[in-house]
């Protein structure tokens, strides 16, 4: 394991943490998250590769991007790195429910372990947790808390 790095960006939902770990981007979270312990295995340095993720960011904030162009690197079980991976696949501007991604995963019965594995996705926005939703259409836990879930949906929604 090498070096990991971090800095933080102003965003419009709050300062986001990057971290790299590698060359590949391992961790984007939301200042004071769930997940800031793990934040304090970084050191304080930006990066070529985290400062071309703070532009992409940038860039998905103005609407100006709608996928990312980055490497990543997911640590988890198989479960979670299945779960995170079809999460990559759900385009810009739509939803997915968490059963419609157990069933992705090829585990129809597990749309709560999706929940499991989305609440402990490491790289929020870039693999986009944001855009799973419950069954009925209701929002449904996030990390970032829902006003900045519902934030996120609307800038795709463009508005």
């Amino acid at each position: 394991m090498g070096i990991k790095c971090c800095w933080y960006y102003d965003s419009p939902i709050g300062k986001l943490f990057i971290g790299e770990e590698d060359g590949a981007v391992v961790r984007l979270d939301f200042e004071g998250g769930n997940k800031a312990e793990a934040m304090q295995e970084f050191e304080l340095r930006e990066t070529v590769l985290i400062r071309r993720a703070g532009k992409q960011l940038k860039e998905y904030f103005a609407e100006k991007r709608q996928e990312f162009d980055l490497p990543l690197v997911f640590e988890g079980t198989d479960f979670q790195r299945k779960v995170w991976g079809a999460l990559l696949t759900i385009p810009y501007g739509e939803t997915r429910s968490y059963g419609e991604i157990a069933a992705q995963v090829g585990n129809p019965k597990a749309a709560r372990a999706v929940g499991m594995a989305n609440n402990r996705n490491p790289i929020a926005i870039i693999c986009p947790c944001h855009r799973v939703i419950g069954a009925d259409g209701s929002l449904v836990g996030f990390g970032g808390g829902l006003p900045t879930k519902q934030f996120l949906l609307d800038l795709e929604a463009g508005g």
